[in-house]
């Protein structure tokens, strides 16, 4: 593998065991996945999880040392997630799960994103015949979609869980019941006079009494029970999604949200559906890469990334400089996020060229219709690259700011099944609107607020069942042999794409440990700017590089990616946390 340097330091630096819960509307029959790998030969590689909050951890580890399968961890560590991260994620979010099962050589894409309410239509966020404001937008019941993370949870076990189901909890009751010591992260969030003006925690019923306990917020070490969480946990535990789906839980969320202008419903909830769906796999090199397809736009942006960057190297010197590698990955970056921000929605709507775009003689092209430094990157033609009727025309342009409130889990399992799953409830305490120990998300901003752009219909408009596009990337590698390689994601809004790729380029062509990965300047080429994080080490350099090759540099600070990255090494396993969060990656004993 090729070690090299980039702007010099920065290197330096299928069906398990079946549950005793009874089946539900919000469970659907799970086919195999695309068997796109194949793998044979004793795992000797051992077990890991990498998470945003080492409670979580060893709740997932908890699971693997009782044998418990990766997808029984996920289930477990993101319980507790939804507990001591709730401004990342949690029961009234959302998912995409990548599952990969040794055994019979599949990965299986869970789809668990939010769906649009029955009663919506494209003009969701228009209001007296104007856009609403972003965060009208997100303080509103009106960006409030159908949870499908316990959907999700309960599909996924269907398919592979070992642990029984209403084992898989308990890490989280047991803290939820005695209370757990509030991190530093969430509470500098409450005490932030900025966000604390944005989102109205401290004005919605049940959050401000949560977070906001005689009116003041929570701080680091304050212990914080929560037995609503503890008792929505146990139903679920007990009668499965139709706990959550239907009953007093579900009456508590469309209360909430039709008492702030919302038009979620009882049937809404009870009719939502986990889709299983096959992965976008594509080449780099002697790698595969898996990750999510459309209503995500991970599977569809990891490649062309990576496609694009390995072409645009190759039209350059023979042994390339580190400057050349960093404009090939700012470029393949800006060239991708054009194509996405056109084409990609959900797909059971509208038209996505999935395999066009990532298809090898449309992305040789596409590598060489970057413009001037400071342009602003237009998207591609697919269809008349490839021989068939043009589709530039057929959508207009979205400039959807997703906001970053996700995590990101990575797991490999002692038998070396693996998941890749990342999870939101949108921005920062989603949409700060509380029902039952829990918040719910505000996903429907993910969709374009303008449903329209001169003239033409956006792709990612407002659909009644619709589900909105997501830059959400859980990614796996598998090597030259088909032998799982990498798993890795973040959470960091429409920036995920960008964080992820940095992770593949970092470890498969430079050589980079899982943690070097992580820990790099991230680097964002989304639109005319290029934002560089640059209170990371040689941050400032990269940026510095950029503005004199003609960039529009935004120096960022504060960066918000939370990746977690697992590398099979010979000797192991390999993990990394992201330093900007409170993660760890951590191995079983």
């Amino acid at each position: 593998m090729m070690r090299q340097i980039f702007l010099s330091a920065v290197l330096l630096g299928l069906v398990g065991c079946s549950t005793d819960t009874p089946q539900s509307p919000a469970s659907t029959p799970v086919e195999a996945g695309a068997a796109v790998q194949n793998s044979s030969g004793v795992w000797d590689k051992g077990a890991m999880v990498a998470a945003a909050d080492p409670r979580a951890v060893e709740a997932g580890l908890k699971i693997l040392r009782d044998g418990g399968h990766a997808v029984d961890a996920a289930i477990a560590v993101h319980a507790v997630l939804g507990l001591v991260e709730p401004q990342s994620s949690g029961l009234g979010g959302g998912a995409f799960m990548l599952v990969y099962d040794r055994a019979s050589g599949t990965t299986t894409v869970f789809d668990g994103r939010e769906t649009a309410p029955s009663g919506i239509d494209e003009n969701l966020f228009i209001k007296d015949g104007e856009v609403m404001g972003f965060i009208e937008s997100w303080q509103s019941g009106r960006s409030v979609g159908v949870p499908g993370q316990i959907a999700l949870y309960k599909t996924a076990h269907d398919a592979f869980g070992m642990t029984p189901w209403n084992s898989l909890f308990d890490s989280g009751i047991t803290l939820a019941e005695d209370g757990f010591v509030v991190g530093a992260r969430l509470a500098n969030l409450l005490n932030s006079d900025r966000l604390r003006s944005a989102v109205k925690l401290d004005e919605n019923p049940g959050a401000s009494d949560y977070f906001y306990p005689q009116g003041t917020p929570l701080q680091a070490t304050d212990l914080r029970d929560n037995p609503d969480y503890a008792a929505t946990l146990r139903t679920i535990a007990r009668e499965g999604p139709a706990g959550f789906y239907r009953g007093p839980i579900a009456r508590s969320m469309v209360d909430a949200v039709q008492a702030s202008d919302g038009a979620l419903t009882l049937e809404d909830l009870a009719g939502y559906e986990t889709v299983t769906r096959a992965p976008v796999c594509g080449k780099f090199r002697t790698y595969q890469i898996c990750s999510a397809p459309p209503p995500s736009s991970g599977g569809i942006a990891q490649n062309m990334i990576l496609g694009l960057y390995d072409r645009l190297l190759k039209v350059g010197p023979a042994d390339p400089s580190a400057q050349d590698r960093l404009i090939a990955f700012v470029e393949a970056q800006r060239l991708a996020y054009a194509d996405r921000d056109h084409y990609v929605a959900d797909a059971d709507f509208v038209q996505v060229p999935t395999d066009d775009l990532i298809n090898p003689r449309y992305l040789d092209v596409r590598a060489g219709q970057g413009g001037p430094a400071g342009a602003t990157p237009q998207p591609g033609d697919p269809g008349e690259v490839l021989g068939r009727a043009p589709m530039i025309d057929l959508w207009g342009r979205d400039t959807t700011e997703d906001a970053p409130g996700t995590s990101h889990i990575s797991i490999i399992d002692q038998n070396g099944n693996a998941v890749s799953m990342t999870a939101t409830v949108e921005a920062a305490f989603g949409s700060s609107i509380w029902a039952s120990g829990f918040l719910l998300n505000n996903e429907l901003t993910d969709f374009a607020r303008q449903p329209e752009l001169n003239g033409r219909p956006v792709a990612n408009a407002p659909a009644a069942g619709k589900r909105p596009r997501s830059s959400m990337s859980p990614t796996l590698v598998f090597d030259a042999d088909d032998d799982l390689f990498m798993v890795t994601g973040s959470p960091g809004g429409n920036s995920i794409i960008a964080y992820v790729a940095k992770t593949l380029v970092g470890v498969l062509d430079r050589g980079e440990t899982a943690q070097e990965s992580t820990a790099s300047p991230n680097i964002i080429a989304r639109g005319q700017s290029v934002g560089v994080e640059v209170d990371r080490a040689n941050g400032q350099e990269i940026a510095d590089t950029l503005t004199e090759l003609g960039y529009m540099v935004r120096e960022r600070r504060g960066e918000n990616s939370g990746l977690h990255v697992i590398v099979v090494r010979e000797d192991g396993l390999d993990g990394g946390a992201d330093p900007r969060r409170d993660g760890v990656a951590r191995g079983l004993d």
